[in-house]
């Protein structure tokens, strides 16, 4: 699973680049008091993004699958494996990119509740089908794709309701301006495909490195690491995609004093969900590992100090996932941006080459958190700017 993981961060990584991107500028127009048609041109130009961004992904997946999972870290005795994983995956690309297209859409256009439902459910799909396609159907980890991939068809299916009711307000229009409009969607939503591609980016990097320093062991400790590191996401990712449109609105609109009250709610919101995993992951490390696997002794060594020491990366990433949300919402692409690279790829790539080489290959662990707790003072000191700036 730690060599899939960066499959996965590439194909919601383009779906939210046209839908966090569309969505964006979709509720910036709405706050602007702009037409219906000129809402709509964003909702259509981002379709024709995500169709694009579709077949190409589907193509690289079909072409250069065994390429792409060396390059991910994939050795002989692993690769038949992942390949057998993707079977599946690689000839139904498409919907997973469309499922992070629809609920961002949905969620600015008024109908953020069907879009939850819809992702629910679709998990909801996923765990049962886990457990009786790789257990009593006894396929494997065929069939833990099987389900991964009914999850998806799932959670788009309920989210196209939306449209066969009369009031909906999403159309594909004619846009005026195509290529310009798509300059925009992709300018405002890079930072958010970057989270992603950042993620499947630094995987890459540790599992090379793991491999080098350290051992098979760690890479299995640190596959769980990768889960855990996913769970917080989402639930940064879910603050920051609740308040993306209301900040859109808002910023737009100019309503000072609502941004405020929303920034102190995200903010709340944040630190509670930052505590609930520090203390879930430093008290329980071995738990985790159970709960993901069946351990061998020597795991269950490592795997205390090392899950103690990368999670706490978990105090600061929340935050800095929903800054890159809250700078997009205010139309401030560059610094959104800013944010993603630093902890995507600057910070953490540096330190993720050197640190083994300058002390050992544990302290490899050391490196995310370092990462988390510099892009969070960046983070902080420009929403201050940014602040400042407003209240003029």
């Amino acid at each position: 699973m730690a060599i899939i993981a960066p499959i996965w961060n590439i194909l919601y990584s383009f779906g939210l680049l046209a839908g966090i991107g569309g969505s964006v500028l979709f509720s910036a127009a709405r706050g602007k008091g702009k037409s219906r048609q000129e809402q709509n041109e964003c909702f259509t130009a981002a379709f024709l993004l995500t169709i694009l961004f579709s077949l190409i992904l589907w193509a690289a997946l079909n072409i250069y699958e065994i390429p792409l999972l060396k390059m991910f870290g994939a050795s002989e005795e692993l690769l038949s494996l992942a390949q057998k994983y993707l079977m599946p995956v690689r000839y139904t690309a498409p919907i997973f990119l469309f499922t992070q297209f629809l609920a961002s859409f949905l969620r600015n256009a008024g109908a953020p509740s069907l879009a939850t439902k819809a992702v629910m459910l679709g998990g909801i799909v996923n765990v049962f089908g886990d457990y009786i396609l790789v257990f009593p159907c006894n396929l494997g980890i065929l069939g833990a794709a099987y389900a991964t991939v009914g999850s998806a068809a799932v959670s788009v299916l309920v989210m196209l309701t939306h449209f066969t009711h009369e009031e909906h307000t999403l159309h594909l229009v004619r846009p005026a301006h195509l290529f310009e409009t798509c300059r925009r969607i992709i300018s405002t939503g890079f930072s958010t495909f970057f989270i992603d591609i950042a993620m499947g980016f630094i995987t890459m990097l540790f599992n090379r490195q793991i491999m080098r320093y350290l051992n098979a062991d760690a890479l299995a400790v640190y596959g769980i690491i990768v889960n855990l590191s996913t769970f917080v996401q989402c639930c940064a990712y879910g603050v920051g995609q609740a308040s993306q449109p209301l900040l859109s609105v808002n910023f737009a609109a100019g309503q000072k004093d609502r941004i405020h009250q929303l920034l102190k709610y995200n903010l709340l919101t944040i630190a509670i969900i930052s505590a609930i995993w520090i203390f879930l992951t430093l008290a329980f490390p071995n738990g985790f590992v159970k709960l993901f696997m069946s351990p061998t002794d020597s795991m269950l060594q490592i795997a205390p100090s090392i899950m103690r020491c990368y999670c706490l990366s978990f105090l600061f990433l929340p935050l800095n996932i929903y800054a890159t949300y809250y700078f997009q919402s205010a139309l401030k692409p560059m610094v959104s941006l800013t944010v993603s690279f630093l902890r995507g790829a600057v910070i953490s790539g540096i330190l993720i080459l050197i640190l083994p080489v300058l002390f050992n290959g544990n302290a490899l662990w050391w490196a995310m958190p370092i990462t988390e707790l510099c892009t969070a003072v960046f983070a902080v000191i420009m929403m201050k700017k940014m602040d400042r700036a407003f209240a003029r």
